[in-house]
């Protein structure tokens, strides 16, 4: 996100024109792009095509680096089955183990891990 200085010297960042709204009458959530503030634009439930909608807070996604989550990973934690069932977690429990035995399990152990991450391990195994 760009964070440009106003012309008051206050820092504000630009708005994204995409919003969620749910709808009144049906409850389904939709998203509309408004382009302009001043003008309010008639939007419609895209669900049932009502247009008493309110707006809602949108949902967000926090990205993390491959580094940051084997450091803030802890193997004593237990998982629940939702944990496994991302093919970014394959292998992040070995590696953490493994650095915190202070082995090195070498290349050939990453690469075999990465072939699991992107489903190339199943299909040479198949």
């Amino acid at each position: 996100m760009l964070i440009a200085p106003t012309p008051q010297g206050a820092i504000s960042s630009p708005s994204m024109p995409i919003f969620e709204y749910e709808c009144l009458l049906c409850h389904a959530i939709s998203s509309h792009v408004i382009l302009s503030t001043k003008r309010h634009p008639r939007i419609a439930c895209s669900a049932c095509g009502a247009t008493r909608l309110k707006r809602v807070m949108s949902a967000f996604a926090v990205v993390e680096t491959e580094s940051s989550r084997l450091k803030n990973f802890d193997t004593s934690k237990p998982r629940d089955e939702s944990f496994y069932r991302d093919s970014r977690n394959v292998g992040l429990w070995a590696k953490k183990r493994a650095r915190e035995m202070g082995v090195d399990l070498g290349s050939g152990f990453d690469a075999t891990v990465e072939k699991a991450r992107t489903g190339k391990l199943i299909k040479d195994m198949s």
